[in-house]
């Protein structure tokens, strides 16, 4: 495709409102081959050579060299770099050397894995027996994959709570499994990636008591410290091959800040240039993918663009499709066909589509809102480009601190590090789920205790004892009647949640929502939407964890305003930054939803406040606290700024920007600010903690990266052209207190103060 020309027309059009804040043209590369020693041979290598594959690029002969070698690998490069070679040749070169061989391949979707599926079906090898095993695997299927099957596709949910729990009827798979292959280990962090690794965990001891020690073959998109990634999620090391041999077109890459609206300290809607975008490449005939965070925003992008097309009375109204969640399989599998196939010529997902499933070469990505991380915008971006013919990938902005600082910043998006994907398994609540499973699986012995689960599971076991789940006779074993891993939900933290229910359609069930959240979300006179209906909740029965909703058609929508309060429960570490005390450590974070606010569709005037009555919900988690010394406080004082309002600021600002650093979203994190703490003498305090029971690891790395997060939020809140604060640099749409106070002055003051007081010795 011509991009800069179609940035052109776009530019002189009398709509234009100077949206486009960057061009970076990304060069194209060459590809750089390698040697497989000894070449690969047998009906392997005429497999290759009838697909057309006569030579490999150079990550992946190093991977098919190291993975024969007996290495454990992960792969880290660019998307359609052609990693899945680098475990499939491997697997199926052993499967002909051993046809008792096994392999086990773990894929985040079930989309993923019947996409792998389909390319190791195109090997046509004889004595290959592959199939996926999955919530959609027909029941009369089942038996004979455990027997016969020699390659196993399925997903981390199922290994959980359909395999390793009964894995005498598995034997023949783990007694012969030589290989476990992980793909797009970027994806597991966070809760998820600490369940995983449990799993994983679990996985390498049932296999162990079979006999088999299998290598590990990974492949991720591009993370900081992909080793000790690894590492982390599977308890073992690996060879990092991150020297991408493979060929790509060149990219161009735009960043699209949406113009403000007139009168207005707000900027236009990302969804709407999304809409103006997508129909302008659409109508182009540029084959385009935009990608959005909700399910129901890729529908409604989609049915705004039709509209539009249909209006202009296009041809192209009809070719264009949303891909999410929430279809069937075979409706999925349709538009991924009408895609490959050039059928469809524009389609809106979630990110049900930013990894792996194959469909075809497309020109162009909208991206509407930053995906969260480097790693995923360039997992998205690469979904775009058709051999070494030119693309392009933009970026839309949303209205909030770590979008408009990337606006403001694009270098530092093309120059910084990939963040850390954070995956901590010892967090004890999940800890805990995957000890009762284990016991399960097979009693636990005392010997194995560390090396599997670490040393804080010894405490969890006492724990689980002491509450009569397990039971201490020479081993551990599972005192319970029915298997455990059904009871736990390996996407959550929390296994509880709440039921919404339609009062009109006869008890129909709507919906849940975790408990965690269920005050926030279904508290009494929220509105509540789903597939576009309005529903107001009549009543919440919190014994039975049951909320009753009605149909309605209102003009508002409700936010939940909330009193919290966080207490140190022990301090684990602790430092000196400049002037100011930085500690991380066990917290308790008590929260009380209050209130709520009905306020108007579309102009979002207050319309009023309405008090609430509901228990007080307590967290116990993982946070880094700031403590100010006075003197910095009372010097904001003295200047007549707003301390509360200036520490409240920084915590939505340092919030917002955190996900800059730590692979993170910014509904995972948490924060609370106190102008005079008693666990900290009196002192103000600023902490921000995980979302989530026990930590997962986010608020650790705000901790270990305090200073590089404090200056990312000065220059956040700095640069935003707003006066007083506006939702791109201090405000938050998680506020409980309908952000106020808030002192942006006050802020920069403090955050200017507090780095100018860091000498090399005290960082």
């Amino acid at each position: 495709m011509d991009a800069i020309g179609f940035l052109e027309n776009i530019s002189a059009s009398p709509d234009y409102r100077n949206q486009i804040a960057y061009i970076k043209r990304v060069p194209r590369r060459e590809a750089v081959f390698g040697e497989v020693d000894p070449p690969v041979g047998g009906e392997v290598g005429d497999a290759l050579r009838r697909l057309g594959i006569n030579r490999f690029y150079s990550h992946q002969a190093e991977a098919i060299n190291a993975v024969r070698a007996g290495e454990n690998v992960v792969v880290v490069t660019s998307t359609a770099s052609g990693k899945t070679l680098c475990y499939n040749v491997p697997v199926l070169e052993s499967l002909e050397a051993n046809p008792k061989s096994r392999a086990l391949y773990l894929f985040p979707t079930k989309a993923l894995a019947q996409d792998q599926l389909g390319k190791l079906k195109q090997f046509d090898l004889r004595g290959l027996k592959a199939a996926t095993y999955d919530g959609d695997t027909p029941r009369q299927e089942r038996p004979f994959i455990k027997i016969g099957a020699n390659v196993v596709l399925t997903n981390p949910d199922m290994l959980h709570v359909g395999i390793l729990p009964y894995h005498t009827t598995w034997s023949d798979l783990f007694r012969h499994l030589k290989y476990v292959v992980i793909d797009e280990v970027h994806m597991y962090r966070g809760v998820f990636g600490a369940h995983v690794a449990n799993i994983i965990r679990r996985l390498r001891r049932i296999a162990e008591y079979y006999g088999s020690y299998p290598q590990f073959v990974c492949a991720s998109a591009t993370v900081n410290e992909p080793g000790k990634l690894i590492s982390n999620l599977t308890g073992i090391d690996a060879r990092v091959i991150a020297e991408d041999g493979s060929p790509s077109g060149e990219k161009v890459f735009v960043f699209w800040n949406p113009p403000y609206l007139a009168g207005k300290g707000e900027r236009r809607s990302a969804n709407s240039e999304a809409v103006g975008l997508f129909t302008k490449l659409v109508e182009s005939g540029i084959r385009t993918i935009v990608f959005t965070k909700a399910r129901k925003t890729a529908e409604l992008i989609l049915r705004y663009a039709r509209t539009a097309l249909e209006d202009e009375k296009s041809l192209y109204s009809d070719r264009i499709m949303a891909y999410r969640a929430g279809y069937t399989p075979t409706e999925r599998r349709e538009i991924e066909r009408q895609l490959f196939n050039g059928e469809l010529i524009g389609v809106t997902s979630t990110t049900a589509l930013e990894v792996g499933v194959d469909i075809g070469g497309l020109d162009a990505v909208v991206m509407t809102g930053y995906p969260g991380s480097v790693a995923s915008t360039w997992q998205q971006a690469g979904r775009a480009g058709r051999g070494m013919q030119q693309s392009m990938a933009v970026l839309i902005a949303y209205d909030d601190p770590v979008d408009q600082f990337l606006m403001r910043k694009p270098d530092y998006f093309f120059t910084a590090e990939h963040e850390r994907a954070i995956v901590d398994s010892r967090n004890p609540y999940v800890l805990a789920d995957h000890v009762l499973c284990a016991a399960y699986e097979l009693p636990i012995e005392n010997t194995e205790v560390d090396s599997l689960f670490g040393e804080r599971a010894w405490e969890v076991l006492g724990v689980l004892g002491e509450v009569g789940q397990l039971t201490y006779r020479g081993r551990w074993y599972w005192t319970g009647s029915e298997y455990p891993a059904k009871d736990v939900n390996i996407r959550s933290s929390s296994n509880e949640s709440f039921t919404i229910v339609s009062v009109e359609q006869g008890g129909a069930m709507l919906g849940t929502v975790d408990a965690a959240t269920a005050f926030d979300i279904v508290h009494p006179g929220a509105v509540y939407l789903h597939a576009g209906e309005s529903y107001i909740v009549t009543n919440l029965d919190i014994d039975r964890r049951i909320a009753y909703v009605e149909r309605t058609d209102v003009n508002y929508y409700t936010t939940p305003g909330s009193r919290t309060w966080a207490a140190v429960e022990e301090e684990v570490s602790s430092k000196d930054l400049g002037k100011v005390r930085v500690n991380f450590g066990d917290v308790v974070v008590g929260n009380q939803v209050t209130h709520f606010w009905r306020k108007r569709l579309f102009s979002d005037e207050n319309l009023d406040r309405v008090t609430l009555d509901l228990p007080e919900v307590e967290l116990k988690t993982e946070a880094m606290w700031l403590v100010l010394p006075s003197e910095l406080t009372d010097k904001l004082i003295g200047r007549r700024l707003d301390l509360l309002g200036a520490i409240h600021a920084i915590e939505h600002a340092s919030i917002g920007i955190l996900p800059l650093i730590a692979l993170c979203d910014r509904n995972d994190i948490g924060g609370v600010s106190h102008p005079a703490h008693p666990d900290s003498d009196g002192l103000a305090t600023i902490f921000i903690y995980d979302g989530h029971a026990g930590g997962v690891g986010i608020a650790r790395t705000a901790y270990d990266n305090i200073e590089e997060l404090l200056d990312a939020t000065l220059r956040s809140i700095e640069d935003c052209p707003c006066e007083d604060g506006c939702p791109s640099c201090i405000q938050s749409p998680k506020c409980g207190n309908n952000n106020e106070p808030l002192d942006k002055a006050g802020a920069i003051y403090m955050l200017r103060e507090l780095l100018a007081s860091v000498t090399p010795q005290s960082s």
